[in-house]
């Protein structure tokens, strides 16, 4: 008879449905014991009763699972040959497999849920010894991981302890019985890159392995606490509280509780015996509150005959009213960000300076709050947060989102090339079926609610709870919702998928306009539940626009609770090309396929976690003080805070005028200013306005350091114009004519009284050399009528970035019709007439140019009339580009000192600066447009000693503009790196005069520019003055 055999004999723990964790201790709060209180209050782990395991560890990687050494874990396996690997780590940002791999929303494996790939799936398999101290002798011995990706075995001395999946969840295991005291243990896992909760982690995000959080052996004595839960009662004036302390020991035991204040002064004490659980209710009289800007904490110390622990608690509370979300009683308006956890070098691996140094940039750029995209974080991130104020929505580690394109082919399909294609997916209950809506999935549903909720339910910072992302709508959605309400009724519950607020408490939307949020907010008058932007504003690349109607609309309507602009930073790996080229790679750049590209640089930081010009207006858009508008004498204002007044505010006056600056006094800011009130500050000591067109200025600082920032540090701006710019009429002056001389058939030679020769080619229309009085020619390239600009990454995908391709904008020609001249008694008069078109279509702009010469200046005149029967319906840019010799720096008074444009100009003053050419370069790590200038007045361009060659005024034309870069629009959009770029780096200095712009919107995920901010196409008619 023959045997059938089959293999493997079973289902693997890391493709069976059935096997979540396999003998891990429930799971808790975080924590650390201690032998007593003076070490708890140090709240330093090395006191603890701890052995940290993250180092160096031995390493091996295998294709498979069944590629791995079988018996890696005995005790004796000789492992000397094998690599090193550091943990916290991803192996494949260490040298070893495949590499990394990047998508956004398909799955990198063929889709079969629950299974995975056996033959194409990443094992590691590490070892490292450790001895157990003496102290810890008849001690719980706790293995605990803080996050693993995507799943693991581990065994000690040889066996088999358990096994857990959920990556950035913990997984703690009793390894008591596996392990000698005062001897050497070996301590073997193996991490598998794909399991079948794979399925339910397709974040947005770099598909990275390993043990990427840190591991510690933890020490519980004979009586030792199991888990405590804090709550924070207050009455119905937000005045008074019950501190509420469930203790879980895990035999009955007595426990003392004692509340310190920020003084360490006991303010609250207690003890009783739990059996082995009990609840300590406290009463505590007007405890200051928590508060994202009122950060104040206790210390909770508990005790036991055997150990210590030790919590902070912030008394604060959260409720709906009204359809209003209130903490403590007030208001909160969420001015947040998403923040993936991402190093350029580490991956998820993020170290502790680097992750508070993200803090530190929020706390110092206006932000108050964090959704922890789209997992739990690192838990020294909410230690951070409740000690720094951040408000934190707290997501649990989920999403399917995957499950969208393996039904796309479900849907109708009229929508199956509609531009909101996303949107219509993502709302589909047909990918629910997979996963979401499956009731053999609820378990991993609900774990994933369970590991979240206990680990982070003590911290202040905590203020909503989030089911996920991007997971569509199912019953399992609601078991977890059932879960986390029965666990803590005491925080709201979010989950955008949820799109009619059917379970969750709140309504959310992503990348939804402002208009249709303000339309939401006007015509839903009945509805008891606010809505909260999850995601708006992508901010990848030169963006995102439109910031300030959001921003309108969030202060203006009570029920819009703000939100959480995506992302944070971008997700750039550093790397180098074959050539040795240092730069951050994306999506591709790694041998991944498929993949989605630089979709991934997406965040208001780069890479480095240096603030992108996003950041800056961003900042700007949600600073704590509003200058609404004023006179001279008198500013008024509003307080955005939330809690507190302006109190700990410093404010000075500056007059910001054409050629000048003047720092004025302190302007004394009224006590007591509530969130939400308004006020006039007296200006004092403002006189003798220069003429011209001026500002008054307002700078906002802190009177004295936080936690956060140093005294005198800059939170808020805001300007007053007291007197209008010059008109280009009134900069002319009466002048005389210059020498013409026509010295070819082709050429006007012109000489103004200061010595400058101009050569006007007549037969190619145009100017084609400027001599300056000491010799030096400025022109490199002529200057050319131009409607184009290298595609932004809001452009490309939008409406207008393809219609600027497929109306060939980028590929416009000059075509000289006729050229005239008049020489006057006081002026040179040159009449271009020309058509300017692209090949192949039919639509052009007939142009006309005229030129005036004077002996001081030279005036251009531009007038278009836009032709034909199919034409573009916006341009980019209408303005003039030429390539300069010699030209080091740019000196201009307008709006700067960073680039700017007419939806993106909000964090940039006027006033008077000077940039090299290099400074004025924002350098995207996608290169695209970039380094453009707003509203200036006027613009120099210098030589290598500073002095003027070329000085353009545009008078009082609004969203006039310039750039200066080393690169032509075509060598930004050919490059996709910017290494590529600087190969192409130009010995002239493109200039770019732009009297209209097109603005930047958030195209690439999310509304394209508004009406009011497009260059629409059609007839048009500038002037720039040249000397």
């Amino acid at each position: 008879m023959t045997e059938t055999h089959t293999f493997p004999k079973s289902l693997p723990d890391w493709s069976n449905l059935e096997v979540i964790h396999r003998n891990t201790l429930p799971p808790r709060a975080s924590f650390h014991l201690y032998d007593n209180e003076t070490d708890a209050l140090t709240r330093d782990a090395t006191k603890s009763k701890s052995l940290p395991l993250s180092g160096t560890w031995k390493f091996s990687l295998a294709k498979s699972p069944f590629d791995a050494p079988p018996d890696f874990f005995e005790k004796k396996y000789e492992v000397q040959k094998w690599g090193e690997i550091e943990v916290p780590g991803m192996w494949q940002l260490q040298g070893y497999g495949k590499g990394p791999h990047y998508t956004n929303v398909i799955y990198p494996f063929p889709v079969d849920p629950p299974h995975v790939p056996y033959d194409d799936n990443e094992t590691g398999s590490y070892i490292r010894t450790f001895t157990v101290p003496k102290a810890f002798k008849d001690h719980q011995l706790r293995l605990r991981f803080e996050g693993v990706d995507s799943s693991f075995h581990i065994w000690v001395n040889g066996k088999e302890v358990g096994y857990s999946q959920g990556s950035r969840n913990p997984s703690e295991f009793d390894i008591s019985s596996f392990v000698d005291v005062d001897a050497e243990n070996t301590l073997a896992v193996q991490v598998y890159q794909f399991c079948d909760g794979s399925y339910i982690e397709d974040q947005d995000q770099w598909w990275l392995s390993g043990i990427f959080r840190d591991v510690n052996l933890l020490a519980f004595p004979k009586v030792h606490f199991q888990d405590f839960k804090i709550q924070t009662l207050l009455d119905s004036k937000y005045e008074d509280a019950t501190l509420s302390v469930e203790v879980h020991m895990n035999i009955k035991s007595d426990v003392s509780l004692k509340l310190l204040d920020a003084a360490g002064k006991t303010v609250v004490s207690k003890s009783q015996t739990a059996s082995p659980s009990t609840t300590f209710s406290l009463p505590f009289q007007s405890p200051n509150k928590w508060t994202a800007e009122t950060p104040y904490l206790y210390q909770l110390i508990l005790s036991t005959s055997d150990c210590t622990v030790q919590q902070r608690v912030g008394f604060r509370n959260t409720e709906l009213k009204n359809g209003v979300f209130l903490v403590n009683g007030k208001p909160v308006k969420f001015r947040g960000v998403n923040r993936h956890e991402h190093h350029p070098d580490h991956g998820r691996s993020v170290p502790y300076e680097f992750l508070k140094n993200d803090l530190l940039l929020m706390k110092t750029h206006n932000i108050n709050a964090i959704r922890t995209s789209h997992q739990i974080n690192d838990p020294r991130l909410y230690e951070l947060a409740d000690e720094l104020g951040l408000w934190i929505m707290d997501e649990c580690d989920l999403e399917c989102h995957g499950f969208g394109e393996v039904d796309i082919t479900s849907l109708d399909p009229k929508y199956r090339n509609s531009q909101d294609i996303d949107r219509i997916k993502h709302r589909s209950r047909s990918p629910a079926r997979w996963t979401s809506d499956n009731p053999a999935w609820e378990e991993a549903y609900v774990d994933r609610a369970r590991q979240a909720i206990y680990r982070d339910k003590n911290h202040p910072c905590v203020i909503m709870w989030s089911l996920g992302n991007e997971s569509f709508y199912g019953r399992n959605h609601q078991k977890m919702y059932d879960f986390i309400k029965a666990y803590d009724p005491t925080r709201l519950i979010h989950y955008e998928g949820d799109y009619d607020a059917q379970t969750v408490d709140v309504f959310s939307r992503m990348y939804t306009s402002a208009a249709d949020i303000i339309k939401f907010a006007t015509e839903s008058e009945t509805w008891e539940k606010p809505l909260v932007m999850c995601e708006y504003e992508h901010a990848m690349g030169n963006g995102p626009g439109n910031l300030k109607e959001y921003i309108e609309a969030f202060y203006k309507y009570p029920r819009l609770m703000g939100g959480f602009v995506w992302e944070w930073a971008n997700h750039g790996l550093r790397t180098k090309s074959a050539e040795g080229e240092e730069y951050y790679g994306y999506g591709g750049d790694f041998g991944d396929e498929p993949n989605d590209g630089h979709f991934v640089m997406d965040g208001l930081l780069f890479s480095d976690h240096t603030p992108t010009p996003g950041l800056i207006e961003y900042s700007k858009a949600i600073e704590p003080v509003q200058v609404l508008g004023g006179t001279k004498d008198k500013v008024k204002i509003i307080n955005r805070y939330d809690f507190a007044t302006l109190d700990h505010l410093k404010c000075e006056w500056t007059l910001v005028s054409d050629g000048s600056k003047k720092v004025g006094n302190e302007v004394k800011i009224p006590k007591g200013i509530k969130p939400g009130e308004t006020a006039e500050l007296p200006i004092e000591g403002l006189s003798n306005i220069p003429s011209g067109e001026s500002y008054l200025e307002l700078n906002f600082s802190l009177a004295s350091s936080t936690s956060w920032a140093e005294a005198g540090y800059l939170l808020a701006f805001g300007q007053v114009p007291l007197s209008s710019p010059a008109s280009l009429t009134a900069l002319k002056c009466s002048p005389s004519a210059p020498v013409v001389k026509q010295i070819s058939p082709q050429i006007l030679q012109i000489t103004s009284s200061s010595k400058t020769t101009f050569k006007f080619n007549i037969a190619h229309g145009v100017l084609e050399s400027w001599v300056t009085e000491e010799g030096k020619e400025l022109i490199h390239t002529p200057p050319t009528l131009d409607f184009y600009r290298a595609q932004t990454d809001n452009d490309s995908p939008s409406v207008f970035g393809k219609d600027w391709i497929g109306y060939r904008l980028h590929q416009t020609k000059c075509h000289v019709r006729s050229v005239s001249w008049t020489p006057g008694s006081d002026a040179l008069t040159i009449v271009v007439n020309a058509r300017i078109a692209p090949p192949v279509l039919e639509w052009s702009v007939d142009a006309t140019f005229t030129y005036t010469f004077t002996s001081s200046h030279l005036s251009l005149k531009v007038k278009g009339k836009l032709c034909g029967d199919s034409i573009p319906s916006t341009f980019a840019r209408i303005g003039l580009t030429f390539g300069l010799n010699s030209v080091e720096s740019a000196t201009w008074f307008g709006r700067g000192p960073g680039e700017s444009y007419r939806d993106k100009k909000l964090s940039q003053k006027f006033g008077n600066y000077t940039l090299s050419v290099s400074e004025l370069f924002t350098d995207y790590e996608f290169p695209q447009e970039t380094a453009n200038r707003t509203d200036t007045r006027w613009v120099s361009f210098n030589g290598k000693d500073g002095k003027t060659l070329l000085k353009a005024s545009f008078g009082d034309l609004e969203d006039a503009s310039f750039t200066a870069l080393k690169y032509m629009q075509t060598d930004l959009d050919e490059s996709k790196h910017p290494y590529e770029l600087y190969r192409k780096k130009r010995d002239e200095t493109l200039v770019r005069l732009d009297w209209a712009h097109h603005g930047l919107g958030t195209g690439a995920c999310g509304p394209a520019t508004l009406p009011e901010y497009e260059l629409k196409a059609g007839d048009f008619e500038y002037e720039v003055l040249l000397e």
